[in-house]
């Protein structure tokens, strides 16, 4: 059984850092793609970045390019979203998720979500 377990999420003022986590279990992902979103109240669920397992390219929304980096630990499965000069607008819950085949950037392709952390940026 798959799981993905978000950590990492917090308050932060604008211009601030923050580091989200995702534990991956229950398979092999080598042939997944691995990615993260995010939701703000009374917004759809927003693609943020994604990578696939056996590549090191990556892909970000306009919005956090040079701002988001995504990678991952191969020993630990874990994934991260290292996030700096976060930005007000950049507050929503993050969630990790994940699918088998090539990186898309819309939602409903992917099979295993987590359960999201919440992201908070003050002004």
């Amino acid at each position: 059984q798959v799981q993905l377990v978000e950590s990492g999420g917090g308050l932060v003022q604008a211009g601030g850092s923050l580091r989200l986590s995702c534990a991956a279990s229950g398979r092999t992902f080598r042939t997944y793609t691995m990615a993260w979103f995010r939701q703000a109240p009374g917004k759809e669920r927003e693609f943020v970045s994604a990578l696939q397992w056996s590549s090191v390219v990556t892909y970000h929304a306009d919005s956090v390019k040079g701002r988001f980096t995504m990678s991952r630990d191969n020993a630990k499965t874990t994934l991260y979203l290292q996030m700096n000069n976060l930005k007000p607008e950049d507050t929503a819950i993050y969630y990790c998720a994940a699918r088998a085949g090539w990186p898309v950037t819309s939602a409903p392709p992917y099979d295993y979500w987590g359960q999201g952390t919440q992201v908070t940026v003050s002004s």
